[in-house]
């Protein structure tokens, strides 16, 4: 399969927040438990220092997108991640491809390090950053999601500068 991987733009928001939402739906794999727009993911896009990439088919529909942005939690030189692959695409490189713009866009950034909170639970999330390289540093127990349910969740980090 060919992918092109490019930066997000709020015109991507709405295709964006419809394979988004297909991953809310199937439930146990990401902390957002209820559906976005595309109006909020455009907002998000336009918050301060984040980076937003996307991977298309040849046909232009979106595979996945991944973003990076400041954490008030992190140092100014780590970033946070979240990454999101179309149900039924995970294993086609998508995330791999993506991973890729994501570090080089960090780096030029000036980012050491890149983090990742996944829930304990999402096996696929744990795994896909693990081959990336992520390293864990802890255990987060009982963190309340929007719905009201309690999941833990697991703190990766990434050095960039390897």
């Amino acid at each position: 399969m060919t992918l092109h991987i490019r930066k997000a733009g709020t015109m991507d928001s709405r295709a964006m927040a419809e394979l988004l939402n297909a991953i809310i739906s199937k439930g146990g794999s990401t902390a957002y438990v209820e559906q976005v727009t595309g109006h909020e993911l455009a907002e998000w896009m336009s918050i301060p220092n984040a980076i937003w990439h996307l991977a298309e088919n040849t046909k232009g529909q979106i595979l996945g997108f991944q973003w990076i942005e400041e954490h008030p939690d992190l140092p100014k030189d780590i970033t946070n991640i979240a990454t999101f692959v179309r149900v039924g695409d995970t294993g086609l490189g998508v995330g791999s491809a993506l991973f890729k713009a994501t570090c080089d866009a960090a780096r030029k950034n000036g980012y050491r390090s890149i983090d990742a909170v996944i829930r304990a639970d999402n096996e696929s999330g744990l795994s896909y950053y693990q081959s990336r390289g992520f390293e864990t540093l802890k255990q987060i127990k009982d963190v309340r999601l929007n719905d009201g349910t309690l999941v833990d969740k697991i703190q990766k980090r990434y050095a960039l500068h390897r």
